[in-house]
């Protein structure tokens, strides 16, 4: 529970899991993930089981020997023999970083985490894929594409840390990506802090849309990620596996970018090409 309230993005995305059942009048029961598995009785009595988030082979496996009916939310498995819903990371952060270059910004950053199961600092989806994507339409520079590995790595204090390291930048970049609104939270007082302005000298665009984003100030340009759409979806899809579709399916949900003023609009833009 600890964990799951430091990212809101979860907790939209089971509270969309709970109101689709509470509305069809089905029982949930909530297990945490924690250092070793739970108890497999609790699977073993349910009609089916959501999995929410990342989970490795040795997880999949162990779901897959104690779930009636599985379904993966805002995770794709390896093998399309499993049903997920999930919103692609990889064209979302491509979909930000296109707007950001129509909107004039050249030098664009990045601030994220390391995956706990790999030891490449550039492994997690949206940083691969904003490498990729720097590589193809501007310049990929390793010195403002910072990431972390620590206990703290989805939070304020983590973006703050990440934000001092890409404002000592001789050459600072003119925009940043974060991993999540959380960092962008801890990046701002980082950006402030060295008597920078937002979107003056940074821009800070970032990924779920958290009900503080729009509160920030500046309010937070920030790539909505459907969470509770997800949970609701997951909840169809499990519907359909206990009612005997034995088909797979795999369902991906848009994200949407909502623009406020943590980046300049077209108009300035424009003036600024003029």
């Amino acid at each position: 529970p600890e964990q799951e309230l430091i990212d809101p993005y979860y907790v939209g995305l089971r509270l969309g899991i709970e109101s689709r059942c509470q509305a069809l009048k089905i029982e949930t029961v909530k297990v945490y993930h924690t250092d070793s598995k739970p108890d497999a009785s609790l699977l073993q009595g349910a009609s089916g089981v959501i999995a929410i988030g990342h989970q490795d082979e040795d997880e999949i496996a162990w779901l897959t020997r104690h779930a009636r009916q599985l379904v993966f939310a805002d995770f794709v498995p390896p093998s399309d023999e499993y049903d997920s819903v999930s919103s692609n990371l990889i064209t979302a952060t491509h979909k930000l970083l296109n707007a950001l270059k129509a909107r004039g910004y050249r030098r664009i950053g990045f601030a994220g985490w390391m995956e706990e199961r790999s030891d490449d600092p550039y492994y997690e989806v949206r940083c691969h894929s904003y490498i990729q994507w720097m590589r193809a339409n501007l310049e990929f520079d390793p010195e403002i594409c910072v990431t972390e590995r620590s206990v703290d790595r989805h939070t304020e204090q983590s973006g703050y840390r990440l934000g001092q390291r890409l404002m000592a930048v001789k050459d600072r970049p003119d925009a940043i990506v974060t991993c999540n609104d959380n960092i962008a939270i801890g990046l701002y007082r980082a950006i402030a802090e060295q008597g920078y302005s937002i979107p003056g000298d940074v821009a800070v665009a970032s990924f779920n849309d958290i009900s503080v984003a729009q509160f920030m100030n500046p309010p937070l340009t920030t790539t909505r990620l459907p969470a509770e759409e997800i949970g609701e979806t997951a909840v169809e899809l499990l519907l359909e596996r206990v009612a005997g579709r034995e088909l797979a399916k795999r369902i991906n949900l848009s994200s949407q970018i909502v623009w406020r003023q943590s980046t300049r609009d077209e108009t300035q833009r424009v003036e600024m090409a003029e």
